[in-house]
């Protein structure tokens, strides 16, 4: 009698583990979606997340291509803005693997390609600092000529 009660016990919690699990893997789709930055200039990269798919998802805009959400608690996604957007409001809209709910996200695509930060400037060096530098470059060719010129020699060669 005490075995067929251990493995009725057994039975049933592990049916109730069975049935969970299924439940437990389910999301109710994609929340909490962000943007950084809500605004991005054309040409330019912006983040998207979302918590609520696990097994990855889908985002997409009249702004940027679909791009894959990456699996995992918070999913993430780098959307490239098309150089050619129009600027103003736009919609993206996130979609999860594991279920059919899609969810929108407002953000706003500016005019310009925004600065070239980190690529060597936005300006080349004016007429003033190349003045300057070929200065520096002529003082240096003469004082080593002249330290070349009036070095002593340090060895006498005999004939």
């Amino acid at each position: 009698m005490r075995a067929s009660r251990a493995l009725a016990v057994t039975a049933t919690a592990f049916a109730a583990v069975g049935l969970a699990a299924p439940m437990a893997a389910a999301t109710n789709g994609p929340s909490n979606i962000t943007v950084n930055p809500y605004s991005v200039h054309q040409g330019a990269t912006m983040q998207v997340t979302a918590q609520g798919c696990g097994h990855g998802g889908k985002v997409w805009s009249n702004a940027f291509p679909t791009t894959e959400l990456s699996a995992g608690g918070t999913g993430y996604a780098t959307a490239h803005i098309r150089h050619n957007t129009t600027p103003g409001h736009y919609n993206l809209s996130v979609k999860c693997n594991d279920n059919s709910r899609i969810e929108t996200h407002k953000f706003t695509v500016l005019a310009g390609n925004g600065a070239q930060g980190g690529l060597g400037g936005s300006m080349g060096p004016s007429s003033v600092e190349m003045q300057v530098g070929g200065g520096l470059v002529a003082a240096a060719a003469v004082g080593g000529a002249v330290f070349l010129v009036r070095r002593r020699r340090t060895s006498h060669a005999a004939f």
